[in-house]
């Protein structure tokens, strides 16, 4: 049975191994690690099944600013599911389950850079025709952003600017 959970302490290490296998390199995971140490992590999810976490999503403060304004939103980064458990659902109840905790803590802005095909089903729609660019270049079709409250991007607009974990990661 899959089930959705918070990270709980002493799953750092399943963690990292799951980013790790899913991405086939360390970036992703050293990223996780490092957001972690730093308590950055605003939600960190894992989908256990049975008793082996096979899957992780994380979110992340971003700074959305412009000459006018600043504000805080989200970023979704990375979600993974170890390569053996893809293309069965998991990735989708991670994104789900994250939007809807972000949601619940009060959290009305989440951007991504990710897969074009993948993330509209979600709610996410094209950053850059919001008016929302980023620090990074990004291709247009694969910078996103979800509203949770409808409106929260009313009169808003700006550029994003990552956590320093992101910018070296990048």
């Amino acid at each position: 049975m899959l089930t959705i959970r918070p990270e709980f302490p002493g799953d750092q290490a399943s963690i990292h191994y799951v980013n790790q296998e899913a991405f086939g390199r360390n970036q992703e995971a050293d990223l996780v690690d490092k957001l972690g140490k730093r308590g950055v992590l605003t939600v960190s999810l894992v989908a256990v099944l049975d008793t082996i976490i096979v899957g992780h999503i994380a979110f992340s403060p971003v700074e959305i600013a412009s000459e006018e304004l600043s504000f805080v939103a989200l970023t979704l980064a990375p979600v993974a599911v170890l390569p053996a458990h893809q293309n069965q659902g998991i990735g989708s109840k991670l994104v789900t389950g994250g939007l809807q905790e972000c949601h619940r803590l009060g959290h009305d802005i989440v951007v991504l850079a990710g897969h074009p095909n993948y993330y509209p089903r979600f709610g996410f729609g094209q950053a850059y025709a919001k008016g929302i660019e980023c620090e990074f270049e990004v291709p247009d079709e694969a910078w996103m952003i979800a509203e949770l409250k409808h409106g929260a991007l009313a009169g808003r607009q700006g550029k994003v600017r990552f956590q320093p974990e992101f910018r070296e990661a990048m």
